[in-house]
């Protein structure tokens, strides 16, 4: 019995150094973080938000349609004009 729970730590040790040594070789093998690029800043700054007039659907104001002092979402919905919502 007691070979048997020698031989169990050995082998549960062995594991327990083998993990450690995997995960600094991958911190080794990670990249150094960088400085993020006009890209990702522009994915992270905020836009203005406008409604649609006829759906009422809110998107980006670059995504946006001015026409006629209103915001639309697509130009099929600003031929359909201002929807009445009662």
């Amino acid at each position: 019995m007691g070979k048997a729970l020698f031989w169990l730590a050995i082998f549960i040790g062995s594991i327990f150094i083998t993990r450690l040594l995997a995960i600094q070789a991958a911190k080794k093998r990670r990249p150094p973080p960088q400085a993020p690029s006009k890209q990702d800043k522009a994915a992270t700054s905020s836009e203005a938000m406008v409604r649609c007039a006829h759906c009422g659907v809110h998107l980006p104001r670059s995504e946006a349609s001015l026409i006629n002092q209103n915001t639309w979402c697509s130009p099929a919905h600003a031929q359909l004009g201002v929807r009445n919502r009662d």
